[in-house]
């Protein structure tokens, strides 16, 4: 198997969801016995300057006749002039993170829709993105499968005080939406809650400088700090001592960061968009863990917090939620097992 990956892939400053995913199911399914081939492509994608396009040209024109090839949506949808052509001779499996027209503009869309027919199946990393592309592009049903993310199994976080430490996880760009927190963070005084803003500070350089200002026009800076791309034993180090996980995105697939947190049993206040209701889920006694607020509002924002920060009950039985709802998390052995299914299919081998 051949897979077509952003030369990102593993780039410590830049970290993502969809990177994590891609190399985690490049690994694990190298460990279940599949010969996997990676090509990462440099590009500005989903907009490729010709060099790049040249590359990702290059990289499947060096792939045998028959091959099964997974291919990162953020790669490959928005240039059905160079993956289309190959259709015919590769067994094109593409792997979708986030539609492209949630994020950019209708051109992408349509791009995307080219490709995706052209491709052999289409993987989606969650329920919602697949009823999504569905809709959009006017796939058959039976041509979109589900492969949502999995985690990985974590101690029970201690918290900081069981209420004034919070923890945003996730690229600086206006669709995560941090500039929401901050205002939100800002209507709320007593107590004052503390967060800590992490992920990567090159994805929109333009916004980050808008999130420092606004930090420190509203007199946050020292209960607010950008910490940058944080991975590993200090990013696990965050989640530990962080009471409440917050997800105030305007647009999100899925949202790893969600299952991440309650891996460890801790609450999430998060805006529902996209995926982000269904990520959170529920315990098995029905109960959410966590908070959802309608996308885009910031008084809706900081009314959850307030109530986060004030209501002892509350706190009590978000945690409780989602400590049970832990024990209900996927491993990534099952997204390598869903894709494997995918790609078996692809190939044309039973089973």
């Amino acid at each position: 198997m051949h897979v077509v990956v952003p030369a990102d892939v593993d780039d410590a400053a830049v970290p993502s969801g969809g990177n994590v995913y891609d190399r985690r199911v490049c690994r694990d399914l190298a460990r279940a016995g599949w010969a996997v081939r990676e090509s990462p492509v440099a590009g500005a994608w989903p907009r490729p300057d010709r060099a790049a396009r040249a590359a990702l040209d290059r990289a499947l024109a060096g792939v045998p006749d028959g091959a099964v090839v997974l291919l990162d949506g953020l790669v490959a949808c928005g240039v059905p002039d160079v993956v289309v052509p190959q259709a015919h001779r590769l067994r094109l499996v593409v792997l979708v993170h986030l539609p492209l027209g949630e994020e950019a503009g209708a051109d992408l869309a349509a791009l995307e829709r080219e490709t995706l027919h052209a491709a052999r199946a289409v993987v989606a990393t969650g329920p919602w993105t697949a009823r999504r592309l569905v809709a959009r592009h006017g796939l058959a049903a039976r041509r979109v499968h589900v492969a949502p993310p999995g985690v990985d199994p974590a101690p029970p976080a201690r918290g900081a005080d069981g209420a004034t430490r919070l923890l945003c996880v996730g690229s600086l760009t206006p669709t995560k939406g941090q500039d929401l927190l901050v205002d939100a963070l800002a209507a709320v005084a007593d107590p004052p809650l503390r967060c800590d803003l992490v992920g990567s500070l090159r994805r929109d350089t333009g916004y980050v400088a808008a999130v420092r200002g606004a930090i420190e026009r509203r007199g946050l800076g020292g209960r607010v700090r950008v910490r940058g791309p944080w991975t590993g034993a200090r990013l696990a180090a965050a989640y530990a001592g962080a009471d409440l996980v917050v997800q105030p995105s305007r647009v999100e697939a899925y949202g790893m960061v969600v299952t991440e947190a309650l891996a460890r049993g801790i609450p999430v206040l998060a805006a529902a968009a996209g995926g982000l209701p269904e990520t959170l889920g529920r315990a098995p006694d029905g109960r959410v863990p966590g908070l959802l607020v309608p996308p885009d509002d910031v008084p809706a924002l900081a009314a959850a917090l307030r109530r986060w920060s004030t209501e002892p009950a509350l706190r009590a039985e978000l945690r409780g939620a989602a400590r049970r709802r832990r024990d209900t998390l996927d491993g990534w052995e099952v997204t390598a097992r869903c894709l494997a299914g995918v790609l078996r299919h692809a190939s044309g081998t039973p089973g």
